[in-house]
């Protein structure tokens, strides 16, 4: 290192500058996630459900041979038919009303009214017409699960109850026609195990997955300069967490694993999309789980250690030994070296009081360990010491003088870093990258509820804080 001239005559001296770690920074790739459920109004389900299925659901218009079975008299000896079996037309249609969803959990219901009006006609030739009604109220309740392509599929189950059982009283007989009515109720059930999946689809939510699939491989500037930071995200994995009735909302959980890379320097190239994978069954606690890195050039500490120095130098210094010193503080650097440990070296001239002869100038390199306590993001160093101290004896005063406590307190104060400025611009970015924005018709609303940060890092780029920010997400679906 070259060393800056200071005033006056006197020798220089120094010791070696411990090696420089100059090799990129390597963290460990971090796994962040985002755990959410994309909901949809009940209601507008209810009324794409009910455009879709008929209103009438069937008619009948056949001929029945034996509406009135014969009639025998005992006369003791034998039974007499009296009366002939009556045959007969019957005709009517089976109508329901206004589908309601609800349900709880993971089972969707549906309900709606079921009205019949069936008539018996020319019974015999004896009685022209003769009309029936009846009602029942149908329970429909739906699994709902997303196949390998993200298609949306659903099982249903129909249950119902006849409030009034269709019949006819014919000739003092009895005509029950709910036989009749069951076999045609169980082709709803295909019909909606169609159109329901057909309603959820609405979303898109393959073709919207698809997107924002791809645009989720990209790279987010989380520091411009001193220096440039960079965080890289590549999608893992999607995850469906199944479906679930809360009030009038209809919520399918997904959730999304990407690896987060973190770069100092140059812009990283984006990472290459890969196709929409299946669903993966395996997902996480709800909620938003991200990763993000904090680095503080080492340029920022070393005016930070020559202010304290020359304050220190301002009031006076005494070495023990030698007595009072004169002493100026020239040029501060600051590197990352061997052992997680930073070098620190300081131009410095120094003089025994009233004792020209005695001036004696140079760098002196330190190493000092930094660290930091749990969850804080001030940086404190401790170890500090003088690196591979010389044999020189017109270095002991450069030697004494950085031995000296008030001194070594002095760079131990300079060195002491809050994060806290880095700490919130970062976050603000980040939260910005993942907070609130539209992807075609969802729209994602994060909050980041706590913030946690990890032990400090010495890297060849800088001091780095590794970050994880939890909160909640939403998914929301708006169409334009």
């Amino acid at each position: 290192m070259a060393v800056a001239p200071l005033a006056g005559c006197s020798k220089t001296v120094g010791n070696p500058a411990p090696p420089r770690l100059d090799t990129p920074a390597q963290w460990p790739d971090q796994t962040s996630s985002i755990v959410a459920p994309v909901t949809s109004d009940l209601d507008s389900l209810a009324r794409g459900l009910d455009q879709e299925l008929p209103k009438t659901l069937w008619r009948i218009n056949q001929h029945k041979n034996d509406c009135v079975p014969a009639q025998r008299v005992d006369l003791g000896i034998a039974k007499v038919k009296v009366v002939p079996k009556l045959g007969c037309r019957i005709v009517g249609q089976v109508t329901r009303g206004k589908l309601t969803l609800g349900g709880t959990g993971d089972t969707l219901t549906i309900d709606f009214p079921v009205n019949a009006t069936i008539s018996a006609r020319d019974v015999g030739g004896v009685v022209k017409q003769k009309d029936a009604t009846g009602s029942a109220i149908v329970h429909a309740t739906a699994k709902l699960d997303i196949v390998g392509n993200w298609r949306p599929q659903a099982r249903v189950d129909i249950h119902y109850d006849w409030t009034t059982p269709p019949g006819i009283d014919l000739l003092g007989q009895r005509i029950e026609f709910v036989k009749k009515a069951d076999e045609r109720l169980k082709p709803i059930i295909a019909h909606l195990e169609r159109t329901l999946p057909g309603e959820l689809d609405k979303l898109h939510l393959r073709e919207q997955l698809g997107g924002v699939w791809r645009q989720a491989f990209t790279t987010v500037m989380l520091n411009r300069d001193n220096p440039p930071v960079w965080l890289r995200t590549t999608p893992q994995r999607l995850g469906f967490g199944g479906y679930r009735i809360n009030g009038r909302r209809l919520e399918l959980t997904l959730s999304a694993q990407a690896l987060t890379q973190t770069f100092v320097g140059e812009r990283p190239a984006d990472p290459s999309p890969t196709p929409l994978p299946p669903p993966a069954r395996a997902i996480g606690p709800r909620g938003l789980n991200f990763f993000v890195p904090v680095l503080a050039d080492y340029r920022e500490l070393e005016p930070v250690v020559s202010r304290a120095l020359n304050k220190l130098a301002a009031k006076g210094i005494t070495l023990t030994g030698i007595g009072p010193v004169d002493a100026e503080f020239g040029k501060v650097t600051v590197y990352a070296t061997a052992n997680d440990h930073l070098a620190v070296g300081i131009e410095a001239k120094v003089r025994a009081r009233g004792n020209a002869a005695t001036t004696t100038k140079g760098v002196i390199w330190l190493t000092a360990l930094p660290y930091n306590d749990p969850d804080s993001q001030i940086v404190r160093a401790r170890d500090i010491g003088i690196a591979g101290k010389t044999d020189s004896t017109v270095a002991n005063m450069l030697v004494a003088l950085f031995d000296d406590t008030s001194v070594v307190e002095s760079i131990r104060t300079g060195l002491t870093h809050d994060f806290g400025g880095d700490y919130a611009k970062v976050l603000t970015k980040a939260k910005a990258a993942i907070g609130h924005r539209r992807e075609g018709d969802f729209i994602l609303s994060t909050t980041v509820d706590s913030v946690h940060n990890g032990q400090i890092k010495v890297t060849g780029q800088g001091l780095f804080l590794p970050v994880q920010a939890t909160g909640k997400a939403t998914i929301d679906y708006a169409p334009l």
